[in-house]
């Protein structure tokens, strides 16, 4: 890719709200009082959900701070606006409350390429290995587990497993797995997944814009492959991501994660520093130059959510005895974290 066309990466409106947003917040503000209702989102929504989300005494947040915060709050009702695994782990820290998704249809890669029948069989191959599986997976597969994790913790939980002598049984993201293996050197076996948006980020494209925009940092989610991590000055989760733009101090950054993270590092760091999308295409024609948009988040708009909180629909629902053992998994780490106060 050419040097301008890496230049015009750059994200000058970092997804500004739309012109009818003040319209929206009200009419849905008003249903969300209504109903007894809160609404929690996910970092990767469109900018206007995740300021209705503020504006509405609700939290923009990544899947597991989503679900802490539908657990203690008052509300009856929790709106996820995410994809479906967030909406089900919200449930099972909360089965006493209504959980209804933004769109009933939003999913995620990892979740649909970790199939709960196959995920067994892998286990039953495995049986001397410590079950540990990404937050981005259905409760079916969370119900397998000994301990749930997320990119925030990841090195930290797996640290203190292999400590005790354990070995690991991973699952679902392989570039998670293979970058928390890499930096422990715990004996890990990998369930073959991956992210469809992080999985197509391009290091050597990537390189190529770090010579264009040489007072730029590049941030990258552990979910990309091993050769954009190599790139990145900083890799962390999207709640780590967030606090590296506004705490390291560089002139721009280079964000290797879904687009929908620039609302939030723009309003931390103000008009000034530049934001650039990692580049998903090469020299090979692609159809755009950063494709790092998920078509699942994009399902959660101002108007499926009106439209849900009018008509009802879409609650999530996980059979009881799912949710009690994923619930255990889920508790396991949580603990872990209280204890050991990672960055989110």
């Amino acid at each position: 890719m050419s040097a301008a066309a890496l230049s015009s990466l750059a994200c000058p409106s970092d997804n500004l709200l739309s012109p009818d947003y003040t319209h929206w917040c009200e009419r849905i503000g008003e249903q969300l009082h209504a109903q007894g209702a809160v609404l929690i989102a996910h970092y990767y929504t469109h900018p206007d959900v995740q300021q209705l989300a503020v504006d509405t005494g609700g939290i923009v947040s990544d899947s597991l701070e989503m679900a802490a915060f539908g657990r203690a709050s008052q509300a009856d009702t929790l709106i996820v606006a995410g994809v479906r695994f967030m909406g089900e782990t919200a449930k099972i820290l909360s089965p006493e409350k209504r959980v209804l998704m933004c769109d009933i249809e939003a999913t995620c890669s990892l979740d649909l390429g970790c199939d709960p029948d196959e995920f067994a069989k892998f286990r039953a191959r495995h049986p001397d290995r410590t079950v540990v599986v990404y937050a981005n997976t259905s409760a079916a597969v969370k119900a397998q587990a000994d301990w749930v994790v997320t990119s925030s913790i990841a090195c930290e939980l797996i640290e203190h497993l292999d400590a005790r002598g354990e070995k690991i049984l991973w699952a679902p993201d392989r570039y998670l797995g293979d970058y928390v293996r890499r930096n422990t050197g715990a004996d890990m076996v990998l369930w073959d997944g991956s992210c469809i948006v992080h999985e197509e980020f391009k290091a050597e494209e990537l390189a190529k814009m770090r010579n264009v925009f040489p007072n730029a940092e590049v941030l990258a989610h552990p979910e990309s492959p091993p050769g954009v991590l190599a790139v990145a000055d900083v890799v962390g989760s999207t709640s780590q991501l967030i606090r590296a733009a506004a705490t390291r101090g560089a002139d721009g950054y280079i964000v290797a994660t879904e687009r929908g993270i620039f609302y939030q590092m723009r309003r931390q760091l103000g008009p000034d520093i530049k934001l650039y999308e990692a580049p998903t295409a090469g020299d090979g024609g692609a159809a755009c130059r950063s494709c790092a948009r998920c078509p699942w988040m994009a399902l959660n708009t101002l108007e499926a959510l009106d439209r849900r909180l009018r008509s009802g629909g879409d609650e999530i629902e996980v059979p009881a005895e799912i949710a009690e053992r994923a619930r255990r998994s889920l508790e396991r780490m949580l603990d872990f974290r209280n204890q050991v106060n990672p960055v989110a």
